[in-house]
């Protein structure tokens, strides 16, 4: 994969809470942002015996996520998501210019 840098962790991390392992089983979840690459477009991950494809990969500003974006990462909101994730990781402060892994999935057809 010479257009990504190598991954910093393995695919089978990159959803792994079990709420949001729940969401994206419910299809309510179809993105994932990481600090790191965990997987490749066309990769294969499963959840429960479901199985989902990495669709597509991109570093994007955590600033530049959309009310639309936190949507498609199993949230209701931006307030939320920004709440939820400085409490699940205590020595994080939000930067907007920080830069972040979209990986976003499907289940498998």
């Amino acid at each position: 994969m010479s257009e990504f840098p190598e991954k910093t962790c393995d695919i089978s991390r990159l959803v792994s809470h079990p709420k949001l392992v729940a969401a994206t089983l419910a299809g309510k979840k179809t993105q994932q942002r990481r600090d790191g690459v965990y997987a490749y477009p066309n990769e294969t991950f499963d959840l429960e015996g479901v199985t989902f494809v990495v669709t597509g990969l991109k570093q994007e500003r955590l600033g530049d996520m959309t009310e639309e974006d936190v949507q498609a990462e199993g949230y209701p909101s931006l307030a939320m998501y920004k709440d939820l994730i400085l409490r699940m990781h205590k020595d994080m402060t939000w930067n907007d210019d920080d830069l972040v892994w979209v990986h976003s999935f499907q289940r498998q057809a």
